[in-house]
């Protein structure tokens, strides 16, 4: 299987792929909830495979791959999040999808009505995923075999760093299409940026590392746009409590800088990007250093 495939079958290493820092360790634990290109055998979707990975962040983890060299911890889903997405809550749930009523209180949020819950409803407002409603018992089981597993995982290395040293700096890490304004309704002034840094407009995460994190891309080359259009969601806002040095910054990148979004091959500025992103992570680490 090369990097821009995508396979029928559970991944045989379980649910997440994790990788431990590489020397020193440092309180840097990233994240890629929706790079998994593993589709469960049950997924029972009427949507042909190719379109159905228009959801995948394809190639994340890997453009991230120096995160373990500079002393961080790397975790990244081998599910799809079409089929569950582990950056929801669990009661962000649309009910019209279910056969039956769901044993604990629902509350969808704006992007489940759109169909982009916590279990994908449509690829886009005129593609349904099923031709069914889901049983109760089969959102139970892709809870309990994927989504609980990813949060015990990622919970883990946050709270064993937070532990060790006092503080914690979390990445979430995210691809996002070339037509994200228009997927998500938003009529925007402007082209959408390279880089979307989300805090939750400064509430998850310490300006510091904010603002690193945009300088270097700056100066390398790149347009970056703070909380347009994308803020954030459940994961940077559960581990995300500076106050308490919980600092949580999601980090989306425009998918044609490195892939063709149609085909999930990597395009020829994937090096460039790949190069980039170590350079950054290497200025991240070097923060941290003097922030421990």
């Amino acid at each position: 299987m090369t990097t821009f495939e995508a396979v029928q079958g559970d991944a045989p290493i379980g649910p997440f792929s994790l990788a431990g820092p590489q020397g020193d360790p440092l309180p840097l634990v990233c994240d890629s909830p929706h790079s998994g290109v593993f589709y469960p055998d049950d997924f029972r979707a009427v949507v042909p495979l190719a379109r159905l990975r228009g959801g995948e962040d394809t190639h994340i983890d890997t453009l991230w791959e120096a995160v373990p060299k500079v002393g961080g911890t790397l975790v990244a889903a081998t599910f799809p999040r079409v089929y569950i997405d582990p950056n929801r809550m669990l009661d962000d749930l649309d009910p019209d999808l279910l056969d039956g009523p769901w044993p604990t209180t629902l509350a969808p949020g704006e992007k489940t009505r759109l169909g982009y819950g916590l279990v994908w409803r449509r690829l886009d407002a005129n593609t349904p995923i099923y031709d069914r409603k889901l049983s109760i018992a089969e959102v139970q089981t892709r809870i309990d075999r994927y989504y609980r597993p990813y949060h015990a995982v990622l919970s883990s290395a946050v709270e064993a760093a937070y532990s060790r040293f006092g503080a914690v700096w979390h990445l979430n890490l995210h691809s996002m299409p070339n037509n994200a304004y228009e997927r998500l309704k938003i009529q925007s002034p402007h082209p959408l940026a390279d880089f979307v840094l989300g805090d939750r407009d400064g509430t998850t995460c310490e300006p510091g590392l904010v603002e690193l994190v945009e300088r270097e891309l700056r100066e390398m080359g790149y347009t970056v746009a703070r909380n347009d259009p994308y803020k954030g969601v459940q994961l940077i806002a559960q581990i995300g409590r500076p106050a308490e040095r919980r600092n949580s910054l999601q980090i989306e990148i425009r998918r044609p800088l490195y892939m063709d979004e149609a085909t999930k091959v990597p395009n020829a500025g994937f090096v460039t990007l790949q190069r980039d992103l170590g350079l950054l992570s290497a200025s991240i680490a070097t923060y941290i250093r003097g922030k421990v």
